[in-house]
């Protein structure tokens, strides 16, 4: 019995580390969003859920890549994977407090304007958590 329950603490340590370890390749998650990545359907003003993640699209794209960027970058446990707001593309990862769980968001400045596209790493869905975040970030965009 206690081999077993070592066994499970052993698994669970090892797939803890791995989560929070596991390298963030910028070609993998630092990808274009013009032309629109194929699980984002239509342009959308308002916050759309997806199954793992989210996206919106914003219109007018003048100086909100520099805004968004400091309002991601205050949000805790965020950090910036690649791009640059001179390059027109950023890319920001954001881990969950408990488990350590990425998500990454790309911002992409583009001819019908800002671009923002919010998705997990790991799992089949977010609970939502990607779309609230999403939201907020627009919301406190609104206001700045």
């Amino acid at each position: 019995m206690k081999i077993a329950f070592l066994l499970i603490l052993i698994a669970v340590a090892a797939l803890v580390a791995y989560i929070r370890l596991a390298p963030s390749d910028p070609a993998r998650w630092h990808i274009a969003l013009h032309p629109r990545p194929a699980d984002i359907a239509a342009p959308s003003p308002q916050v759309v859920v997806l199954r793992g993640g989210s996206y919106i699209d914003l219109p007018n794209a003048d100086g909100l890549l520099a805004r968004l960027d400091t309002i991601i970058m205050a949000t805790p446990r965020t950090v910036l994977l690649a791009g640059s707001v001179d390059s027109g593309r950023m890319t920001w990862i954001t881990r969950s407090a408990l488990w350590g769980f990425p998500d990454y968001t790309t911002a992409e400045v583009g001819p019908q304007g800002l671009i923002i596209y919010s998705r997990l790493r790991f799992g089949g869905g977010d609970m939502g958590v990607n779309g609230a975040r999403l939201a907020g970030w627009i919301a406190a965009l609104s206001k700045a």
